[in-house]
């Protein structure tokens, strides 16, 4: 069969570009299309009932042809060239369950020459687009401090008004903790109460001394310092995070208690603290230097001090960066593991693992509350950082959100402690992190 074979399938009337691509997909997807496909002519073909992708152009196929999989289609839907009709994470579910289910394959040589035909016949042959501006190009080696500053500045320095856009006023960019279903219960509660839950885990109150590592927007330092009396010693790699939390540290007149460094986890040398905290900053310390970050965790925390490193984890086998697009627009260099490597790497810098919390459905919630506010405020994202920027973070926090539903990331609360040289660790005898209400 070719584009030019001027056969009708079902009385749908003239075949048209969806029409040529739909066995291909269908074949790839071992015989089951989980979405409905609509061309730049205005074909369509697939199931009724599916969110329809939109192919706005010729230039769609020329990206995926370029670069096959998810990083083509990212840049497909980035560009506009590609969009969706309907809920996207419906989309993103079906997707993903098709695959689960049914798996992929490889497409056979007869298949491959009609896809070759197809696309000859519809133009998608061709120099692809240009890359979208937003994907980060990073240079140097990884993991160095000079990469690691610039991989950190192509997130966090985007925007502050970005981030207040969808978070709740104390900017936690991190997984909350949800402890109660109650309809008047937020996110802000939810932040509190996962801020709370470090704090206590912790053991921080008046005369306690905190090094926040990656502080992000100080959610934590203000809140250990402002309501639990804790100094605190907070650094962070992002000048526009910096900016923020010194202007939240002297409008709340918390000067005497908080200092705040851009500064990289390396190079603090001064110590040792009462208490250290990582909160989702140890996935941006890269595969080669996480040993080197868990000794600094150890060297900085004084005997019978406590450390918590709230990380993310992927499967073993699974993309450690979170695939081709989070890898190329979000946070590149980030490495995940499971969560076994990483107590392990903690133990074998010394500390004492005392208790894992899991929290990934919390976070599955915490990305929703995002979500939800990102599109009720859609346009005003779009005003502020462009619709290019807008779509990235859409994809970014729908996908995100599923990875965590559907068990393919988690995220952990790992407390640790440094026990003295005689094995004592300081930590009360009874396991108790019940949120104070």
């Amino acid at each position: 069969m070719t584009p030019h074979a001027p056969i009708r399938p079902e009385g749908t009337g003239p075949r048209g570009v969806a029409h040529f691509i739909e066995p291909l997909a269908r074949a790839y997807f071992n015989g089951v299309l989980p979405v409905r496909l609509r061309a730049w002519d205005g074909s369509e073909a697939g199931p009724a009932d599916a969110p329809v992708l939109v192919l706005r152009d010729r230039a769609a196929l020329r990206r995926v042809i370029a670069s096959p999989g998810e990083l083509g289609f990212a840049r497909a839907y980035i560009s506009g060239d590609l969009d969706v009709e309907g809920d996207l994470a419906d989309g993103f579910r079906r997707l993903w369950a098709s695959v689960r289910e049914h798996g992929t394959r490889r497409l056979t040589p007869l298949e491959a020459a009609s896809a070759v035909r197809v696309a000859l016949a519809v133009g998608a042959v061709g120099t692809p687009p240009p890359v979208p501006v937003s994907e980060a190009r990073l240079s140097g080696g990884v993991n160095t401090p000079d990469r690691d500053a610039a991989a950190i500045s192509h997130h966090y320095d985007l925007s502050n008004d970005l981030y207040a856009l969808f978070m709740d006023d104390s900017m936690a960019y991190s997984c909350a903790y949800w402890t109660s279903d109650d309809p008047g219960y937020t996110l802000a509660d939810a932040q509190n109460d996962k801020l709370d839950l470090v704090c206590r885990k912790l053991g921080l109150g008046p005369g306690t001394h905190l090094l926040d590592v990656g502080c992000g927007w100080g959610s934590l330092t203000l809140r250990a310092a402002e309501h639990w009396g804790a100094r605190v010693t907070a650094v962070t790699l992002s000048a526009e995070q910096l900016e923020h939390v010194r202007k939240q540290v002297a409008q709340r007149g918390l000067t005497d208690l908080v200092e705040v460094r851009r500064q990289d986890y390396r190079d603090i040398d001064d110590g040792p603290f009462d208490a250290v905290s990582a909160i989702e900053m140890g996935e941006h310390v890269g595969k080669r230097n996480y040993p080197v970050f868990a000794q600094r965790l150890y060297a900085l925390v004084r005997p019978q001090g406590r450390v918590l490193v709230q990380q993310m984890s992927r499967r073993r086998g699974d993309y450690p960066g979170g695939g081709p697009f989070i890898e190329s627009y979000i946070a590149p260099d980030m490495h995940m593991r499971p969560l076994g490597e990483t107590v392990a790497l903690i133990e074998e810098a010394g500390l004492e693992v005392r208790d894992v919390h899991g929290l990934r459905e919390h976070y599955v919630r915490t990305v929703d509350a995002w979500y939800a506010t990102f599109e009720e405020r859609y346009a005003e994202v779009v005003a502020l950082v462009g619709e290019e920027m807008a779509r990235v973070w859409r994809l970014y926090l729908v996908g995100g959100g599923l990875a965590f539903e559907e068990n393919r990331m988690g995220v952990d609360q790992i407390l640790a402690v440094r026990p003295t040289g005689d094995g004592r660790s300081g930590l009360p005898a009874l396991r108790d992190f019940t949120p104070v209400r």
